[in-house]
């Protein structure tokens, strides 16, 4: 399936919520490739709009051909066309060109109640609606475009303010052959129910709730584009306009947590696709930014020699004799967060976590190592690796953070159980079998699976500043894991 590929022609909002800016997310929120022709710069906000400049309508058309001199344009969304010159450039081009899709939001008022088209422009939008495929007018424009096609809104006989909608709606359709979307946002009550009418009268309703938010700017922009977007993709407007609608909603249920200014603020254009995401895993963005430090890692001699038996004993135990430096000081980094855990169910158990796999250390170190080493190398100094790697550990835990110091003993849980799996299962009479076995046992893979969670969960808690710090400590602690593997075979090599 091709991407439709969609063409704004539109004003400018530099706060992101309205015009081209938001044509260009809500083409991109449809797997749609979005491309701009700017018809006005508008110095706007969410309280609404403070100037506009128009260009010159020679690089208008400039702009217009640049684009259809090169790209095939499936679809076109028109917004702000602001003067009467505008409006008659687009309208010869769309007539020299016409796309098989094109959709016109007509903006002429904007949600601020600011007028966006002169009288002269209004007039002469008749030409470009007859070349146009459907309108989207808000309340306002709809009735300006009403008066336009002869009829005023406000005489039809209907007793209701939506009653009367439909007629301006059915005028404006009938004058110029035009499918109108009639848009229920300003009515009142439970749903917002919004009304293609063709030009022959007949109507599909299209029901949906009324979402309690005030944060609607750009509400017209973004649907239209969406529209258009849509029915390029699937050639049938009034599918075009159902999934057009189900998304908007999503938009406006997640507008108020976006907090973008202190007025009427903007639609989540981006809402409906978030939550068909997984959610955002901090721990698993920074395991894939290590995805070459781990590369190096299982290829590094060590481990290989290691996983296929051919690994020197006496390399291999100076590897332990650095080990238990390593574990006597990661003890104490772990008991430390088993003690910074805080207090309720939650950090009740984190802090038993951190305090068993603390007791965990001290074991391995006693038994494993102890028995493995035999009382050789006991007297092994700190090789300046592994001086390294605690100078790290312990420059997190000065840090006056426990997200940054869980962050950076994460790698020991993460990079052992990950070399684990890498390694697989040791033939019988494997010289290390014992090691790989621990490095593979499943009891220890659940370990680090929950020390990622309890990450995880400090991560997601955490400030901008602090989860780059996590970020950054977690980095550093993988780079330190692969130079603390290539430790004991660089350091034979010295001795031969």
């Amino acid at each position: 399936m091709s991407v439709p590929r969609v063409l704004s022609i539109a004003g400018t909002d530099p706060t992101g919520g309205a015009g081209m800016q938001a044509d260009l997310k809500a083409i991109a929120a449809h797997d749609g490739y979005g491309m701009g022709v700017v018809t006005a710069l508008v110095a706007q906000n969410t309280h609404g709009v403070r100037s506009v400049h128009v260009p010159d309508v020679g690089f208008l058309r400039e702009q217009l051909d640049a684009v259809s001199d090169d790209v095939v344009v499936d679809a076109v969304k028109i917004g702000m066309l602001g003067t009467a010159e505008v409006v008659r450039v687009v309208t010869d081009w769309l007539r020299e060109h016409r796309p098989p899709v094109v959709v016109v939001d007509p903006v002429m008022v904007a949600t601020s109640g600011d007028r966006l088209l002169d009288e002269d422009a209004a007039s002469a939008m008749g030409a470009l609606f007859a070349l146009a495929d459907l309108v989207t007018p808000n309340r306002a424009e709809l009735a300006v475009l009403a008066e336009l096609a002869g009829v005023s809104a406000s005489s039809s006989s209907a007793s209701s303010l939506a009653a009367s909608s439909l007629a301006a709606a059915r005028a404006v359709a009938a004058r110029w052959d035009v499918l109108v979307l009639a848009k229920g946002g300003h009515d009142e009550g439970p749903t917002s129910d919004d009304v293609l009418v063709a030009p022959d009268g007949s109507v599909r309703v299209f029901a949906g709730p009324r979402v309690a938010t005030t944060n609607t700017h750009g509400t017209g922009c973004s649907l239209s584009s969406a529209i258009a977007t849509l029915a390029g993709r699937h050639g049938d407007w009034e599918l075009a306009v159902g999934v057009a609608k189900e998304w908007l909603t999503a938009a406006l249920h997640g507008a108020d947590a976006l907090s973008v200014g202190s007025g009427n603020g903007p639609i989540d254009h981006g809402a409906q696709a978030r939550a068909a995401r997984p959610a955002l895993s901090y721990t698993d963005v920074w395991w894939a930014d290590a995805t070459s430090v781990l590369q190096e890692t299982i290829e590094c001699a060590f481990l290989v020699g290691l996983g296929d038996g051919t690994l020197e004993p006496e390399v291999f135990a100076g590897y332990l004799a650095q080990d238990v430096h390593y574990l006597r000081a990661y003890e104490r980094h772990l008991a430390a967060l088993a003690g910074s855990s805080g207090s309720g169910d939650g950090a009740g158990a984190a802090a038993a976590f951190w305090a068993a796999a603390a007791q965990g250390c001290a074991d391995e170190a006693r038994d494993l190592h102890h028995r493995r080493l035999a009382g050789s190398h006991a007297d092994d100094p700190v090789h300046p690796t592994c001086a390294g790697y605690l100078a790290h550990l312990q420059e997190a835990a000065d840090s006056g953070s426990a997200a940054v110091l869980a962050a950076a003993v994460l790698p020991c849980f993460r990079v052992y159980a990950w070399v684990g799996s890498q390694l697989g299962v040791a033939p019988d009479g494997h010289a290390f079998a014992d090691w790989i076995t621990a490095y593979g046992d499943p009891g220890f893979a659940a370990s680090s699976a929950e020390a990622t969670r309890l990450v995880e969960e400090l991560a997601r808690a955490a400030t901008r500043d602090e989860r780059g710090r996590m970020a950054r400590a977690f980095r550093r602690s993988t780079e330190w894991e692969l130079a603390f593997f290539r430790m004991p075979t660089a350091a034979a090599e010295l001795t031969r």
